[in-house]
């Protein structure tokens, strides 16, 4: 690299590297300080003494979190609502990018179709009417009500549609002329070059619905029903009700240790940990795409 050679040249490289690490620090230290305070007691954190390392150490929050049975049942349901969510978003992702990326005269109707998904974008039903259609199909309290409303997502379906339409030309033809129908181009041929496109618009799926919670406010009449998402921004501690339901002093000693603010942040840390686990396995996909280099034009 030759523009970086010489003392002006390393002087550069050295001023970005620099600018990369304070970036990466301003978005990293924010992050560091909320698990900081999720592991700290509460007295540290009420007297505002913890920064990048936990003071008093403690595991309360998570405790109290974890110990509640309707939170493992939440999860469970945020996992489901996750997989068919997932599943329903690729099926109709790929068989609608497909034909759309095809031009005019492949397909006569795409710009009619190409419309309404653009009108559909930009104006939808809104959240009242969508409500009366998932309450008069009696999906309330099922996780339907979570997966249907989100099962045709136009911006993901454009980014496919965009990204088939830039697979070469060579590759379809040389497929059909040795007797492959759509289906089998479709298969063998688009779904495996487009895999970082896919990768993408399945990592947005997945984030999308795993930290969707107003959804299951609105759709969930039930807290045994709630999301993940949706049950954790119900926890939080207040000591009158404990003394109102006649709690003993071991509960009123655990409710000490933990306040609405380290819960809030072991709840954040929570959440993000099955996506933290979910992308590197993803990541792979955004580095290159296959398409690069098939054929030379």
């Amino acid at each position: 690299m030759k523009q970086f050679t010489g003392f002006k040249g390393r002087t550069g490289l050295a001023l970005i590297y620099t600018i990369i690490v304070l970036l990466a620090l301003i978005c990293l230290l924010p992050l560091w300080n909320i698990v900081a305070i999720s592991f700290s007691s509460n007295q540290a954190v009420t007297a505002n003494a913890v920064g990048l390392w936990p003071v008093d150490f403690t595991t309360a929050p998570y405790q109290k979190i974890m110990a509640d049975t309707q939170f493992w049942r939440s999860f469970g349901l945020s996992v489901l609502r996750v997989g068919l969510t997932l599943v329903l978003n690729m099926f109709v992702i790929i068989l609608m990018a497909y034909p759309l990326s095809k031009s005019k005269k492949q397909f006569k109707g795409r710009n009619f179709y190409m419309n309404l998904l653009i009108f559909a974008m930009l104006f939808n039903g809104g959240m009242i009417p969508t409500y009366l259609v998932v309450k008069n199909l009696d999906l309330l309290n099922t996780v339907w009500a979570l997966v249907l409303p989100a099962a045709v997502p136009i911006f993901s379906i454009i980014l496919v549609m965009n990204f088939f339409a830039g697979v070469p030309k060579a590759l379809e033809e040389a497929a059909v002329i040795d007797g492959a129908n759509q289906f089998t181009v479709l298969l063998r041929i688009f779904i495996p070059v487009s895999l970082p496109s896919l990768a993408t618009v399945a990592l947005f799926s997945i984030v999308g619905s795993w930290n969707d919670f107003f959804n299951g406010l609105i759709y969930m009449t039930k807290v045994s029903e709630y999301p993940l998402m949706t049950y954790i921004q119900t926890l939080s501690v207040d000591i009158a009700d404990i003394i109102k339901s006649g709690g003993n002093a071991q509960d009123l000693a655990n409710a000490t240790e933990v306040s609405n603010r380290n819960l809030n942040a072991a709840k954040i840390v929570v959440a993000v940990i099955p996506l933290l686990l979910i992308y590197p396995a993803l990541q792979k996909y955004f580095i290159t795409g296959i398409v690069v280099g098939s054929v030379k034009e």
